[in-house]
């Protein structure tokens, strides 16, 4: 965490920044509100490293960005609770999800990062998935949404809930009940 012996210098309070629904920061504030901004970073390092290390088919590489007590959901009946189930999910042997793939693209973007305490955070994310099967099929497409759950540990912020929701699929392996929809209003007509 950052302190006061950060910053060096004198401040100028007339200076006003935007952090979050037009927050002034001043030097009441300024610490606070640079370590928000740190853990921010840090928090979408996360979600840049996840997807990375999950086009390189290396979940062992993924499992330190999770708290060993995680608890995954890409569908109703799909993901994982704790880290071993976590990596048997992953796994590129014949049962986990990277052995249905040549190749995966993850574009994460649109992160929203909510602070519910000092120490936790609710995430939401976008998603565009590209898959390249190895069997022959079309290439998959995934759009939807990461719901996320971090928590700061002594290690960092990590994952400790993920769900994706999705908005639709292209030529994706699974459909319709399989997959978690991102809720939406429903319009009234009149």
């Amino acid at each position: 965490m950052l302190t006061k012996s950060h910053v060096k210098g004198t401040l100028d309070t007339s200076i006003y920044t935007t952090l979050r629904h037009a927050m002034i920061v001043n030097s009441d504030n300024l610490i606070s509100n640079v370590q928000k901004l740190v853990d921010r970073a840090d928090i979408e390092r996360v979600l840049y490293e996840y997807a990375f290390h999950l086009d390189a088919a290396d979940p062992e590489q993924m499992l330190p960005l999770f708290t060993a007590d995680l608890h995954v959901a890409y569908g109703p009946n799909h993901g994982a609770v704790g880290a071993e189930a976590y990596l048997e999910t992953l796994s590129n042997d014949k049962s986990g999800i990277a052995s249905f793939f040549a190749a995966t693209s993850h574009h994460v973007s649109n992160v929203v990062i909510d602070f519910t305490g000092a120490d936790t955070a609710t995430v939401r994310s976008v998603l565009y998935a590209y898959h390249k099967y190895n069997r022959e099929r079309p290439d998959g497409i995934v759009m939807g949404q990461y719901h996320d759950e971090f928590v700061r540990t002594p290690e960092g912020w990590k994952i400790k809930r993920r769900e994706l929701k999705h908005a639709g699929t292209e030529n994706y392996h699974a459909k319709g009940a399989a997959l978690n929809p991102i809720p939406r209003k429903s319009i009234q007509k009149a």
